[in-house]
């Protein structure tokens, strides 16, 4: 079955490809993706937060958190600008996990990431380099906390899916529990926060 959208161009580096169009020629990263419930690239989130990690310093071995994976479109995203990087992805949702899963493989990173169907405090690890989360504000005001212990001192949160009216207090939470605001952006409905934890 024929996926129903034509390629298109993300930030300066990506390009969201169907798996039934071939590459292109181009020195973009092509970013193979199954259309989906989830995103496949087309929310001002998901263009916003991609946006945002091609300014990242790439570093080695990077461990990399994304809560709320959807598709994974943002893990994949973060590991070819990171080639030596891992990372895991959760998703409450077993179809997301399926389709994370399947974008992985897709895109030949599958090896490179753990995937687990479940919630933030179900994550044994911590000392996360990069953690992601596009979901919703209220959420990321309710895991707050937790989310940020997860973060080694220097390491980058990138959040996002925020409703402008949360926008503030999300910011301040953060903020209080020891992070640095690098950059936030204001979108047509949401808004997306670069934080960096001191």
């Amino acid at each position: 079955m024929r996926e129903d959208y034509q390629p298109f161009d993300i930030g300066d580096q990506f390009t969201i490809v169907p798996p039934d169009i071939g590459a292109r020629e181009t020195k973009r990263h092509h970013l193979i993706m199954e259309r989906g419930a989830f995103g496949s690239g087309e929310h001002e989130t998901t263009r916003s937060c991609i946006e945002l990690l091609e300014q990242l310093p790439n570093l080695d071995q990077r461990k990399i958190l994304d809560l709320g994976s959807g598709t994974g479109i943002l893990t994949i995203a973060a590991l070819f600008l990171n080639p030596d990087s891992r990372a895991s992805c959760v998703d409450i949702d077993p179809i997301a996990v399926d389709s994370c899963q399947n974008n992985c493989r897709l895109n030949h990173i599958n090896q490179r990431v753990q995937h687990l169907c479940g919630t933030l405090d179900q994550i044994d690890e911590n000392n996360y380099d990069l953690i992601l989360a596009n979901i919703y504000g209220d959420i990321l005001l309710n895991i707050a906390d937790d989310l940020s212990k997860k973060a080694r001192p220097g390491s980058y949160i990138l959040l996002s899916g925020i409703l402008w009216e949360y926008n503030f207090e999300v910011k301040k939470t953060y903020q209080d529990l020891g992070c640095t605001l690098v950059k936030s952006r204001l979108m047509d409905e949401f808004c997306t926060l670069l934080l960096k934890k001191q």
